[in-house]
């Protein structure tokens, strides 16, 4: 049976392991090398990820079948000039062999009922430029663009991903 639940610091390890893969599927698409150094998680997993667990502005997730974990989710809370708090899911990765079966769908719901609970005017998540799978995923849990980031990649810039 597919689900989520809370992530414990028993699961920060397997956290770990997940958001390498989702390192190694998303930096070669359209955009994600500028992702993997710039909105991603940097290494070391295990630190960062151990530290969402402690934070009340914070939920991490993880999703399962038959209780093993393929998936993790991470939502933030951001104060907006406004006063008002906006929920960002940082994170939102299912293993490739176990998509299709409901499991990001039910990670998705948790963290925003985590927005909703936190009194959040909203929520934003990244997907990236190639990434229809993504985006396809998020316009069905009822999610609609509200910008697009417009970039242009200079030559000489010195190593860094454009």
């Amino acid at each position: 049976m597919e689900g989520s639940r809370p992530a414990t610091t028993e699961d920060v390890p397997r956290i770990a392991d997940l958001a390498e893969l989702a390192r190694h599927e998303l930096t070669p698409m359209k955009g994600g090398a500028l992702w993997a150094a710039r909105e991603a998680v940097a290494p070391p997993f295990e630190d960062t990820y151990a530290a969402l667990l402690d934070r009340d502005d914070a939920l991490v997730v993880v999703g399962t079948v038959d209780d093993t974990v393929i998936g993790f989710g991470v939502a933030t809370v951001e104060p907006l000039r406004t006063g008002h708090t906006l929920g960002v899911i940082t994170d939102l990765f299912v293993e490739p062999d176990a998509r299709a079966v409901g499991v990001g769908e039910a990670m998705a719901e948790a963290l925003v009922a985590f927005c909703v609970a936190q009194g959040c005017v909203g929520i934003d998540a990244l997907a990236l430029p190639g990434h229809r799978a993504a985006k396809n995923f998020f316009e069905e849990s009822g999610f609609t663009a509200r910008a697009l980031v417009m970039h242009r990649r200079l030559d000489g810039g010195g190593g860094e991903p454009g």
